[in-house]
């Protein structure tokens, strides 16, 4: 559903521009957070649900997960404000886990059920009773129908229909999910496994009730901004085109500096730096045989996945700095008071700057949508934006991160260029689902001597949970950017 102007995209943008103003302009904080959910939904009849009770009662979990808050026990009486002082601070904050359901806003949608629509003719051949295995199909005044406590759920009578009648229904966030971590409570609404989930957002994007959300941390950071401290913003590959048309690059810098950032760097230096190193890895240590295959670090969903699941492939995973982090350590070594924003598509990257060893370097990490909420609160118009600051940071193959495949082919053109004698072996999987079947085939022995490279977003990062735009778009915009790159490799290093 990217690209389109859903009312839970709507919705979504509205709280972060709220929190976002909680921190600009709030003179009362826990006044005015009591305020707004009646500011949100202002209106007497409601569209969405059977009341606009219930849909406060949502926007008030939103609120509470844009704070970075937890959301509240439904069983236990806990303030909406509760927790809002410890979080009015200037560093990075929420409480884990990262991905939550909000059980008012979840549908219970069946999790795997087929189901007879309007759509059957009552045919005299009754094909889908002749097949099913378990007689889980009677007619009912001449339609089929179909009894749920009988079906094994093996879609055969879907498969013979001739009129298309049978529908298979399942759970939009399940369907998504690589790791099959949404699992159901005893009221049947989703709940997530956090030992199981990897964050990477894809359950949140396709809920059509957004009913998945994850934490925040745009009021901590303009509390940051606030505070004096010098704040820089890093942006990912993806960023470009995020922002509505004609919005470029050198205009988005623009409107950061004017949100208050010091300085903005492009990510895609971080990339450059693990291209260069992870093509020379591959040639002294895969492409010589010491090491069996290579698996690339940049997404932090996919590195989850691997040592989740396929424990035995650690070893094989880059130890080179991810992007965000490398980027990152840039900027401190240049500015070593400096606080860093990494603003990216990704919702795991949150997770990624949590980390013990990447605290230190990443002070907050921000999606595009909830960059639009603080241009919102701020009235930034960034088709008005004007700067002559560029953004000329990075080579094309840093830049070409932002799309899948793009980690491999940037390592690969490397290769290439200055080991022209070296035979290079790419793989790239994206969705989490062929992630896992890649992992599987290397694991049985079957990608050796391959660097591969994993997306746990299908389409790679401007397919992310943050993203703005459809993710075509947003891939066109990518290659455009990556053209203009007035070098397409990094140096070899000497």
């Amino acid at each position: 559903m990217r690209g389109i102007d859903t009312q839970v995209r709507k919705i979504r943008r509205r709280v972060f521009k709220e929190v976002a103003n909680l921190a600009y302009h709030s003179e009362n904080l826990i006044a005015d957070m009591e305020a707004l959910p009646y500011e949100i939904v202002n209106y007497e009849e409601s569209d969405y649900h059977e009341s606009v009770y219930r849909e406060r009662s949502i926007v008030r979990e939103r609120l509470r997960l844009a704070l970075g808050l937890s959301l509240r026990p439904e069983n236990k009486p806990v303030h909406l404000t509760q927790g809002l002082v410890e979080s009015d601070i200037d560093e990075k904050y929420y409480e884990p886990p990262l991905m939550q359901v909000i059980p008012s806003a979840c549908n219970a949608c069946p999790e795997n059920q087929y189901m007879v629509t309007g759509l059957c003719m009552g045919c005299t051949a009754h094909p889908c009773q002749e097949v099913c295995p378990r007689g889980a199909i009677s007619f009912v005044k001449g339609k089929s129908v179909i009894d749920q406590e009988k079906c094994i759920k093996c879609g055969k009578c879907k498969a013979i229909c001739p009129y298309d009648a049978i529908a298979h229904q399942v759970r939009p966030c399940s369907a998504s999910c690589g790791v099959n971590a949404i699992k159901s409570d005893a009221s049947g609404r989703a709940v997530i496994d956090a030992e199981l989930c990897v964050s990477c957002g894809q359950c949140m994007v396709n809920c059509p009730f957004g009913a998945i959300a994850d934490k925040s941390q745009i009021f901590q950071l303009i509390r940051a901004m606030q505070s004096g401290r010098k704040v820089i913003a890093q942006v990912a590959p993806a960023f470009v085109g995020q922002f509505g048309q004609g919005v470029t690059p050198d205009r988005i810098k623009g409107a950061l500096k004017e949100l208050g950032f010091y300085d903005v760097y492009e990510t895609a230096i971080g990339a450059d730096i693990g291209c260069r190193a992870e093509a020379e890895h591959y040639v002294h240590e895969v492409a010589s045989g010491n090491q069996t295959f290579a698996l690339t670090s940049c997404c932090p969903s996919w590195a989850v996945l691997a040592k989740k699941f396929f424990p035995e492939t650690i070893s094989q995973i880059s130890n080179e700095l991810t992007p965000m982090v490398a980027t990152a350590r840039v900027i401190k070594e240049e500015h070593p008071d400096a606080c860093v924003v990494f603003i990216g598509p990704c919702a795991s990257k949150k997770l990624e700057a949590s980390r013990r060893t990447v605290r230190s370097d990443v002070d907050f990490v921000i999606t595009f949508e909830e960059l639009n909420g603080m241009f919102d609160a701020k009235g930034i118009d960034l088709s008005k934006t004007d700067t002559d600051d560029k953004m000329e940071d990075a080579t094309g193959a840093g830049r070409g991160y932002g799309v899948a495949g793009g980690v491999a082919s940037a390592i690969e053109d490397y290769i290439r260029e200055y080991y022209p004698d070296v035979e290079v072996h790419i793989e790239h999987a994206e969705s989490l689902s062929e992630c896992r079947k890649v992992l599987m085939l290397a694991k049985a022995g079957k990608k050796n001597g391959c660097l591969i490279e994993g997306m746990a977003c299908p389409g790679g990062c401007v397919a992310g949970a943050g993203t703005n735009i459809a993710i075509n778009q947003a891939a066109k915009a990518v290659a455009g950017f990556k053209e203009a790159a007035h070098k397409k490799i990094p140096d070899q290093k000497v």
